[in-house]
């Protein structure tokens, strides 16, 4: 299942962002496979797909977000919402004022 067919299916609400995590490195490159309780969390993920933003209180129109679908992002070692979609990959669910920065 590609992101877009994700995006389809979940569409996060106001300044919500749906983020692909990056999978943590299993091997070294001398072919060592490093036991999971030794893997380090992986901070960084891509944007699958974004809400509309949060509405300015003053005169009720959205905000757009600072992220786009695609981009690569620096991620909070905790937070987020873990979200199921069926397939075997970690996404999250994190307001666009959790995410660190974005990488270029």
């Amino acid at each position: 299942m590609d992101g877009q067919s994700v995006a389809k299916r979940l569409m996060p609400l106001l300044d919500r962002v749906l983020i692909l995590r990056a999978e943590a490195l299993t091997k070294t490159k001398g072919g060592i496979v490093i036991p999971e309780k030794a893997q380090s969390k992986v901070l960084e993920g891509t944007v699958v797909a974004v809400g509309p933003g949060a509405r300015n209180t003053q005169t009720g129109e959205h905000v757009p977000l600072a992220v786009k679908v695609g981009e690569k992002v620096l991620l909070p070692e905790y937070g987020g919402t873990k979200v199921e979609l069926g397939d075997s990959k970690e996404y999250h669910l994190f307001r666009e004022a959790d995410i660190l920065a974005k990488i270029e």
